[in-house]
């Protein structure tokens, strides 16, 4: 068994650019860190006492702004990000794929081949399973895209709130009864993803996994 700390890899631009800056925001963390800790560490071993940074109006002006620096700086990639997240994609070419939460299953809605499409994905159960296939993780129904295609995933929920969530695509949508979120996601690699629901829903919350398959040219709305 191979264990591996960290996300998983990136597969969609837009789970490139999260990863991107998550490491953005580790490396101020630790320069800030290693800045404010080195301070610290001495000043406290430094028993005089320093007159000229007490009550210097030029130092607290420097603690202030550079922060404020930092922040903003962070807040750029951040906007771009939610930008990428909010806003529907421009592309000619885009499936539509309407996910519906229950409990403790997952419906999916959408056309392939001008038919359209209308199922239910369940968990496959232990006994079900075949040999390499991933416990509380494989669905008898996946949901299918297609690589290097726009996909816009439209989610709500039938009963309480849950949540879709595939990290190899860069996917984290709420499904709140009454309300519809959208999130785009274009697949840069084909396979096969998994994710599970990221809300507590219930008893079985932990019986409800996503199976997404990525193949080439397999969606024509």
């Amino acid at each position: 068994m191979i264990l591996r700390n960290g996300p998983q890899d990136s597969m969609t631009m837009s789970s490139q650019e999260y990863l991107l800056f998550h490491d953005l925001g580790i490396a101020v963390i630790i320069l800030v860190s290693i800045i404010v800790g080195g301070l610290l560490i001495g000043f406290s071993f430094n028993a005089l006492v320093e007159t000229e940074t007490n009550e210097n109006k030029n130092l607290e002006i420097v603690w202030t702004v550079v922060p404020a620096c930092i922040l903003i700086g962070l807040a750029f990639p951040s906007i771009k990000l939610l930008y990428l997240i909010d806003c529907p994609s421009s592309a000619s070419n885009i499936n539509n794929v309407k996910v519906v939460g229950h409990q403790w299953y997952w419906n999916y809605q959408y056309d392939a081949f001008g038919v359209s499409l209308n199922y239910d994905s369940y968990m496959v159960g232990d006994d079900d399973l075949l040999e390499g296939d991933f416990r509380l993780l494989e669905v008898d129904n996946p949901l299918v895209i297609s690589e290097g295609v726009m996909t816009q995933f439209f989610v709500t929920s039938a009963d309480v709130i849950h949540s879709f969530a595939v990290p190899a695509l860069g996917l984290k949508l709420d499904a709140i009864p009454g309300r519809l979120n959208m999130q785009a996601a274009l697949p840069l690699f084909y396979g096969s993803f998994y994710g599970q629901c990221s809300e507590i829903c219930g008893a079985d919350h932990s019986f409800m996994p996503i199976n997404i398959e990525v193949g080439q040219n397999l969606i024509e709305g």
